[in-house]
């Protein structure tokens, strides 16, 4: 039989991680007699992209990227329509579609995937024309995106910073979406297009989302006050937003977005500007990718995360609840005096 071709595109600079120490875990831990395997390195932005549309002129089986949602993306885009699949080691900041695919984010869990082969046609989506394959949106997220582009830091801890800062200043947009003829007007702080269902960080903005079921999950985030963020962010991370009530979901194949002003959207996390009207659409069954099909659960780094995360936003519920009382007792204080 065989072997499988395998190219590995590794972006030096994604993430945290030593690349060398997970090129060297490819040697000991990928099974040789299925796969022969080449590395190629990125030098600039765009690389991985040309790379990859080489080895599909070369007829390899797979390209792997060994780099953050950026570098998938990239890559992802080289191999749309096209025999080869999309293999993921997740090295980067979020790790959004690695996460949904249950791709293990230790990368000897993830060559093991590698290793089982087993390869699944799914959607993708594009923005003005550009593919996405996790999420794309407009509003807050893709403005947190731009200053995240733009940080000196990488990694959550930046990403949670930024958020929380802006988060405080960011003002709501108004918009005009059509669907299927019909346009409806939302006053909103962010509108995500889901392919996948999370970001990334296990935070799950389109939590019952499919890459196989043709369509993507609209996620539309009302505005809410200062005391209501905390139950968002819980839930964002839970994967119950869907339940609140400053949340308003629906599935198409198609959206026309328009708003007042031209500004900044994003596509799996990266951003771009673009001008005031944003079309979105699902394209069916038009990329494959090698995907995890013996784990049913998220990894237990995951839950972890999740749990911590979790646990943080509780303590800033309690502290946020304590002060809520103090300053009530402060008013009753008040009243009461000014009757004397």
């Amino acid at each position: 039989m065989a072997k499988k071709s395998i190219a590995f595109i590794v972006n030096p600079i994604s993430g945290t991680q030593d690349k060398e120490s997970i090129l060297e875990l490819i040697r000991k831990h990928l099974d040789a007699e299925k796969f022969d395997y080449q590395v190629a390195r990125t030098q600039y932005a765009g690389h991985a992209s040309s790379l990859a549309k080489a080895f599909v002129e070369e007829g390899r089986d797979a390209v792997v990227a060994i780099g953050g949602d950026g570098t998938v993306n990239e890559i992802a885009r080289a191999l749309v329509h096209t025999p080869v699949a999309l293999g993921v080691i997740p090295c980067g900041s979020g790790n959004g579609l690695a996460r949904h695919l249950r791709i293990p984010m230790e990368p000897v869990g993830a060559i093991k995937v590698l290793n089982r082969f087993d390869v699944e046609c799914l959607d993708y989506g594009k923005i003005n024309d550009v593919p996405f394959f996790c999420t794309c949106g407009v509003g807050f997220d893709a403005f947190v995106s731009y200053k995240f582009a733009h940080s000196e830091k990488r990694g959550m801890l930046t990403y949670v910073e930024n958020a929380l800062l802006e988060g405080l200043k960011y003002k709501p947009d108004t918009y005009e979406i059509e669907i299927e003829g019909e346009t409806v007007k939302y006053k909103a702080f962010l509108i995500a297009c889901a392919n996948a269902s999370q970001y990334g960080n296990n935070a799950y903005i389109a939590p019952r989302a499919s890459m196989s079921d043709g369509l993507m999950d609209v996620t539309i985030m009302e505005p809410f006050t200062v005391l209501e963020a905390p139950q968002i962010a819980i839930q964002l991370f839970n994967r119950t937003l869907s339940q609140n009530d400053k949340i308003k979901t629906f599935r198409c194949k198609n959206i026309h977005i328009h708003r007042n002003h031209p500004g900044v959207v994003h596509f799996d996390g990266d951003p771009m500007t673009a001008g005031t009207d944003i079309h979105v659409q699902l394209i069916q069954k038009g990329v494959n990718m090698l995907v995890n099909t013996q784990q049913g659960t998220e990894t237990a780094f995951g839950r972890m995360v999740s749990e911590l995360y979790e646990e943080l936003v509780n303590l800033s519920i309690a502290v946020r609840n304590r002060h809520i009382r103090r300053l009530d007792n402060f008013n009753k204080e008040v009243r009461r005096r000014l009757k004397l």
